[in-house]
């Protein structure tokens, strides 16, 4: 026995000197307060490091770096645990010089936890972050220089598998491969699977796997599950890696069995080299020197004021994958409050459903016609980074954060660009031959971004006259957006909103708290996939927006539709969390200041004027509801009988089936519609055509693109397991979507070639004749008033209702629907699930839109048409259109095909 503590205290996370003569070991002193200290194994001596001494900081768990410094984590932060009411104290990474001197060196949300030095110099340590996804399936594997700079994934990002990978180590002479335990979130406490990894086989998921041990020869499947190991055995803890093959381990083969350490291999040997009844046996380091890493020079400056970012090419990389080159024009610089503790998102909450943080608005900076940026940021700041298209608008959406160290200049080679891509680059980017770009400020300092103070002024100005909660003249019902005070929202969390934002946020569509972990499809949460948007742009009543008001709303929608614009605001209904709040923004900023040198006071409310705008000239006498009538009767009678259906194969098992659609006269758009739909006009379609009877599905277009991913629609609140991530999209029977307009035409060039006849997506005149089927209402069916749940996948009681098993009443029912009616489907149901239309085509409203062959108003954009399961009757009347990109891959559009004859 080296060494027993006073009182029992628990002494871990040791880690060996490389001369084997000392090791570091955390320790908590007799009023509980955690501690490292160095011991000498030769007079068995501790020695406790002076590292931060203020009475409510913790440090614990650090390891030598090569050139004798050491790197630690602290709970100097003061940032609470979002997820556990912030009860829990983040530690962060901090470094001691040689003389003393501490520095913070990661500015992250939630835990870093297990540095440890990789065998080329660089700090290996994990990572706990949500922003905006999930957060029991993100505990990522983290590198960085030993100064900090340099911050990237080693293994993990984007993946829910593993959801953590505690007690990493690098295995000895390889220049990739790490050994650690893989577990699950709520879970056996880091304990897990023995996982043999090497990133430079892959970084997702388990493409990185060499194997499990044991597990010679056997695959590693990537389960998306919360309790990984909550019913598996052997479990492990604290690997040390001898070689390749051969591991010290301590080891719990059984359920009933004792802790105890083990010589493990890759061929499934287990040797149990000790253990002792009552005792678990932990930590197991051979007493011994090992090689020094290199020692790697710093690129941090630790006084400097600023760094820098080089971005090569955003368009490089998945994250904007089909974009168009000359799509970006800027960036948008968005940062964090992070929770104080004593409180946090669950259940005090900054948005309905999501987000987890206070969004912090810092700034734009431009990107050039080749999609490169320099620019600069403000060092030791999480920031994240929104590619903006020509109206500000956000085509991706980062959902984790860099930071750049102290006069660090921080490189990256485009958009979630891998770690493993190759590629070569032609010339100097044209923003590297030039000097950084400031950052232009948002309308003012950077600040928390508030509801009440950004986006209420924009409702003040511009909505307010009609929408005052008053009943139109008619007698039809009007919501309110006038400026109230925040009141509780009937829920099982602290929600204290204002009506206007319970309003407003019906209206937006958004990545809620906890998004697919997954990497976005490009313009997946696009500001246009917004009704709210979608309504203002095509024309509200002569209502014409600046292009300040369209900004502020945009970037609301963007930052994930946040009410609260500061944690105080976000708790100020309860006294003692509100004074945790006070007190821990004070420390935090002190702390900030004293080991990273800056000072900001992210609490800070700012009162920013919003420019002066003319009044839209409409009031509530002026602005009646739409009546959505059918004003001119159809001039081509409804036919006796359904039309025939001509069958062509896509495959020997997947027929395509079509109905032929005679030539006739039509009245197209609506007069009592939307302003883009009037006037109401008689059309005449000279030639037949054959139609498509249903969506293209799934497995037909897979046929095509057999890799094609339709995803899923975001599940509310918090995601434990593969059936709680969403709500598939993706089944082989139902209709294809996040498909854009140019695989669509793609599609219909292959079919074309496959079978010799002419296919392509319908004109929008093809499509709305065919879906009126002779019929002279909104709806083949029917008014807006009719029953659609045996007609149309329309939003209905069963897509207003918010289930959440684990939190009864977590949200209210927010989502706008016509509770009226329930067509029993949450999403996009298998094609043809529901009556045909009168000439035997199915699913002409709802269920998914449907892009056709016409430009809109002369532009690039294309028509879509139908509606879908996300809409009320309304939007998917036979005359209503909407209108993208032709690049765009929308969430629920997705297309059926037209044959000439």
């Amino acid at each position: 026995m080296l060494f027993t503590p006073e009182g029992d205290r628990f002494i871990g996370d040791m880690d060996l000197h490389y001369d084997g003569e000392k090791l570091l070991l955390s320790m908590p002193d007799g009023q509980g307060r955690w501690g490292i200290g160095e011991f000498d194994l030769a007079s068995r001596t501790l020695t406790p490091l002076p590292l931060i001494d203020d009475p409510d900081v913790h440090n614990y768990d650090a390891c030598y770096l090569p050139d004798e410094r050491i790197a630690f984590t602290s709970t100097a932060p003061f940032i609470g645990v979002p997820c556990v009411g912030g009860r829990s104290m983040v530690a962060n990474l901090y470094l001691r010089d040689r003389d003393g001197r501490i520095r913070r060196l990661t500015n992250d949300q939630d835990h870093n936890w297990c540095p440890t030095v990789l065998n080329n110099g660089r700090l290996l340590y994990l990572r706990w972050e949500y922003a905006d996804i999930a957060h029991a399936f993100t505990r990522i594997l983290f590198q960085s220089g030993p100064d900090g700079s340099g911050q990237m994934e080693y293994y993990g990002s984007n993946s829910f598998w593993p959801a953590s990978l505690f007690y990493a180590r690098p295995v000895p002479g390889h220049p990739t491969k790490v050994i650690a335990v893989a577990g699950g979130h709520h879970d056996a406490p880091r304990q897990g699977e023995l996982i043999l990894l090497d990133p430079a086989l892959g970084r997702s998921e388990a493409d990185g796997v060499v194997q499990r041990i044991p597990g010679h020869g056997e695959k590693v499947e990537p389960v998306v599950l919360d309790g990984l190991v909550s019913a598996t055995w052997p479990r492990f803890l604290h690997p040390y890696p001898l070689s390749g093959k051969y591991f010290l381990v301590s080891c719990k083969p059984s359920k009933d069995a004792l802790w105890g350490i083990y010589l493990v291999d890759i061929f499934n040997n287990f040797v149990l080299l000790h253990e002792a009844p009552g005792w678990a046996l932990l930590e197991p380091t051979p007493w011994r020197p090992a090689p020094r890493p290199p020692i790697l020079p710093d690129k941090a400056a630790p006084d400097a004021a600023e760094a820098t970012v080089m971005l090569t090419d955003v368009y490089r990389g998945p994250g904007l994958a089909g974009v168009p080159r000359g799509t970006i024009k800027a960036l948008r610089l968005v940062g964090y409050t992070y929770t104080f503790h004593g409180f946090g998102c669950e259940p005090d909450r900054v948005g309905l459903d999501g987000p987890w943080d206070v969004k912090r608005i810092i700034g734009t900076v431009p990107v050039e016609a080749d999609g490169s940026a320099h620019f600069r940021v403000p060092p030791c700041t999480p920031v994240s980074l929104q590619p903006l298209d020509e109206d500000g608008k956000a085509v991706q959406l980062m959902r984790s954060w860099l930071t750049a160290a102290p006069g660090e200049t921080l490189s990256c080679t485009g958009c979630h660009e891998s770690q493993n891509a190759s590629g070569e680059f032609k010339g100097a980017p044209a923003a590297f031959r030039r000097a950084p770009s400031p950052i232009t400020p948002w309308y003012g300092p950077a600040r928390g971004f508030s509801f009440e103070r950004e986006v209420q002024p924009v409702l003040d100005a511009y909505c307010v006259d009609c929408h005052d909660g008053k009943p139109f003249n008619n007698g039809a019902a009007n919501f309110d957006l006038t400026a109230r005070p925040a009141e509780k929202i009937p829920s099982a969390f602290q929600m204290h909103f204002s009506p206007s934002y319970m309003e407003l946020r019906r209206w937006v569509h958004t990545p809620t708290l906890e998004s697919d972990v997954h990497l976005l499809t490009p313009r997946d949460f696009h500001a246009d996939t917004s009704t709210l948007v979608q309504m203002l742009r095509d024309g509200h009543y002569g209502v014409a927006l600046s292009e300040e008001a369209w900004d502020r709303l945009i970037t609301w929608i963007d930052l994930n539709a946040p009410f609260h614009g500061t944690w105080q605001e976000v708790v100020a209904s309860d006294p003692v969390k509100l004074a945790a709040a006070k007190h821990g923004a004070e420390r935090r900023r002190e702390l900030h200041r004293r080991y990273a040198g800056m000072d900001e006071d992210q609490e800070a409310i700012y009162s920013v004027a919003v420019r002066e705008t003319p009044r839209p000239g409409v009031s509530r006498e002026t602005c009646e509801p739409l009546s959505f009538s059918e004003t001119a009767p159809p001039e081509t009678a409804a036919l006796s009988e359904t039309p025939p259906v001509v069958r062509v194969n896509v495959t020997d098992s997947l027929p395509l089936e079509l109905v032929r659609i005679e030539t006739g006269t039509f009245t197209m758009g609506s007069d009592g519609g939307y302003p883009n739909e009037r006037p109401a006009r008689a059309v005449t379609l000279e030639e037949p055509f054959l139609l498509g009877r249903f969506e293209i599905t799934n497995g037909q277009f897979r046929c095509f693109d057999p890799g094609h991913d339709s995803g899923l629609e975001t599940g509310e609140a918090y995601q434990f397991g593969d059936d709680e991530r969403g709500h598939t999209l993706n089944r082989d029977e139902q209709p294809v979507v996040r498909v854009s307009w140019e695989q669509a035409m793609a599609f219909c060039a292959w079919l074309s070639e496959k079978t010799g006849h002419p296919f392509s997506l319908p004109t929008e005149a093809q499509w709305e004749y065919a879906c009126r089927a002779g019929t002279a209402t909104p709806l083949w069916y029917g008014t807006l008033d009719s029953d659609f749940s045996a007609c149309a996948n329309f939003s209905d009681a069963t897509h207003h209702t918010v289930y959440y098993p684990h939190v009864p009443d977590a949200l209210p029912p927010w989502r706008p629907a016509d509770t009226r009616f329930d067509d029993t489907w949450r999403v996009a149901s298998p094609a043809g699930s529901f009556k045909p239309n009168p000439w035997g085509l199915y699913d002409m409203h709802g269920n998914v839109a449907e892009w056709t062959a016409s430009d809109y108003a002369s532009g690039p954009r294309k028509v879509v048409r139908g509606g879908s399961w996300l809409d009320c009757p309304k939007r998917g009347r036979s005359a209503f259109r909407n209108h993208y990109e032709p690049s765009q891959k929308v969430h629920d559009v997705g297309f059926r095909v037209v044959c000439a004859l």
